[in-house]
């Protein structure tokens, strides 16, 4: 590096990946150039031209450490995060999960961005990729055509795609609230306590927690409504060449879901367990959960409700559910295609391309799926980038980590099975003494994973 000469670091892409890179290189000294499309060019799912834009859930998930998506929380908090501190300002109500206004939340990041002294941000698109190192790419699950076709020459590999989708938002006041009750499962609040577990219909405790509204639904409405949704008509790809639709397991389409047999909602996103109905004392035969969308309490998102299916049928069909019946939709379901490219062909645990020296891929491009898993990456992109920029070499997370078991997924999972994968204790190394209750376990592994960070944090704070 020549005296005088400030090194610097190019980030496409103002998503969770982009921003937390653009953040984590800037806060290494380095100076940022952040590029992003929006507000000059939408894409099919964007509202607004904020960065860090939700675009499906306003859920971050579970905040409890327990779980591994509350370790990876801290992991990122450890390392420096932007969008935590800055969600934990703006969360709403959630039971355990942390979730936010998402509003105020893109608002709030890109106004942090905005002021940061190293980056600046352009708004415009980047049609070819630029020749300066360290670049990162962090353009998400839309990446353009243009950048998509350049990304597939560089890598040699056929890039891959799903299909991901987005629930629908309700206001709260086209509510009839007379069909609905307030209760979380098995009365579980914020720190994850309260309730025990009972039999359909029959359970051991009332409900203690409040934050989810609750559309009761007896046997007979249940099979009304799934008997409808098998038959409703779906809309059409965005891309009208593709007939063949992959869609993630942990996300499908709620009609998906109910097209493999009429008892798989009642037994996953609108099952009752743990929820008591006050007017029958009893579980329902079937729930649809509203969990809350903005600070005001006046939004309200339906859990598990992707859907992709038209909107004048979303908005017919949804409305047989009790309470839904004068439902006002302020946002219904769309799909929407998500690109990646298969890493275990071309990534290292770096975030950093095999093949290019200085080219990073951040988010969900790498085959993470989640926000806080897309930003994650991007923390650790930024990080290697910024350090590349500066000569020192690049740093892999532990593997005992749930960020390090991320990468290693990312890199060392068979080609033909690669699928994109949400952060879980599945993939983080078992204990070395094997422990045989789960909590236990998840709690051990948790302690584990942060001494593990601490150590990281170290590491990238000595700058060798």
């Amino acid at each position: 590096m020549e005296s005088g000469i400030t090194p610097s670091v190019t980030v496409i892409g103002g998503g969770f990946a982009g921003v937390e890179a653009a953040w984590a290189a800037a806060e290494h000294g380095v100076r940022v150039d952040l590029f992003e499309m929006r507000p000059e060019r939408q894409t099919s799912v964007h509202q607004t031209g904020d960065l860090a834009e939700l675009v499906c859930s306003n859920s971050f998930k579970s905040n409890l450490l327990t779980n591994a998506s509350g370790v990876l929380k801290e992991e990122m908090r450890r390392l420096g995060s932007l969008v935590l501190p800055i969600a934990a300002t703006c969360s709403v109500p959630a039971g355990e999960a942390l979730a936010v206004d998402r509003v105020r939340f893109a608002r709030d990041v890109t106004e942090a961005v905005e002021s940061h002294p190293l980056i600046t941000i352009h708004r415009r698109e980047v049609t070819e990729l630029p020749t300066a190192r360290p670049l990162v790419i962090a353009t998400g699950p839309l990446t353009t055509e243009s950048l998509a076709t350049q990304l597939q020459t560089l890598t040699g590999a056929e890039s891959l795609y799903f299909y991901d989708a987005v629930a629908p938002t309700v206001t709260l006041e086209s509510l009839d609230l007379s069909l609905v009750f307030r209760a979380s499962r098995h009365g579980k609040g914020a720190d994850g306590s309260g309730g025990t577990k009972g039999t359909r219909g029959t359970p051991e405790t009332e409900p203690a927690n409040d934050d989810y509204l609750n559309c009761p639904m007896n046997h007979e409405e249940y099979m009304a409504f799934w008997t409808e949704l098998v038959g409703a008509e779906a809309a059409d790809p965005h891309n009208p060449d593709d007939k063949t639709a992959a869609y993630f397991e942990m996300c499908l389409p709620i009609e998906e879901m109910a097209r493999r047999g009429p008892r798989t909602l009642a037994y996953g996103p609108m099952k009752p367990i743990g929820l008591t109905d006050p007017r029958t004392g009893r579980w329902p035969y079937a729930v649809v959960q509203l969990r809350q969308d903005n600070r005001e309490g006046t939004l309200w998102g339906m859990v598990g409700f992707q859907s992709r299916l038209k909107w004048p049928e979303q908005r017919r069909i949804f409305r047989m559910i009790p309470g839904l019946a004068s439902a006002e939709f302020v946002r219904l379901g769309v799909m929407h295609k998500n690109l990646y490219v298969c890493s275990p062909r071309v990534l290292n645990a770096t975030a950093e391309l095999r093949e290019h020296p200085g080219l990073f891929l951040a988010g969900q491009i790498t085959g993470v799926e989640g926000y806080l898993e897309s930003a994650a990456i991007g923390i650790l992109a930024g990080i290697n980038a910024a350090r590349t920029a500066l000569g020192k070499p690049t740093l892999t997370p532990p593997r005992e980590t749930v960020l390090g078991s991320l990468c290693a997924y990312l890199v060392e999972t068979e080609p033909k099975r690669f699928a994109p994968m949400n952060s879980n204790f599945g993939i983080v190394p078992e204990l070395e003494t094997p422990v045989r209750d789960k909590r236990e376990k998840a709690r051990l592994k948790g302690v584990r994973a942060l001494e593990g960070i601490d150590g990281f944090v170290s590491e990238v704070a000595r700058g060798g």
